[in-house]
């Protein structure tokens, strides 16, 4: 499967969300359903995964 076609996925899921629940619920809910959806389709997925970053010399 090509980045496109993931994308497009994506991008589908996350369009029939918010035509359904609207704005104004917290992030957590939306990706909670879109996980939930992604699983649906047997997607491998990896959550919220920690980056390093670095800010004025403190460490994140």
């Amino acid at each position: 499967m090509t980045e496109n076609e993931i994308a497009k996925i994506v991008w589908d899921i996350c369009f029939r969300i918010h035509n359904v629940l609207g704005p104004g619920l917290l992030e957590s809910v939306y990706e909670e359903i879109l996980v939930y959806e992604l699983n649906k389709l047997d997607l491998s997925l990896e959550r919220q995964k920690s980056i390093p970053v670095v800010w004025e010399s403190l460490k994140l």
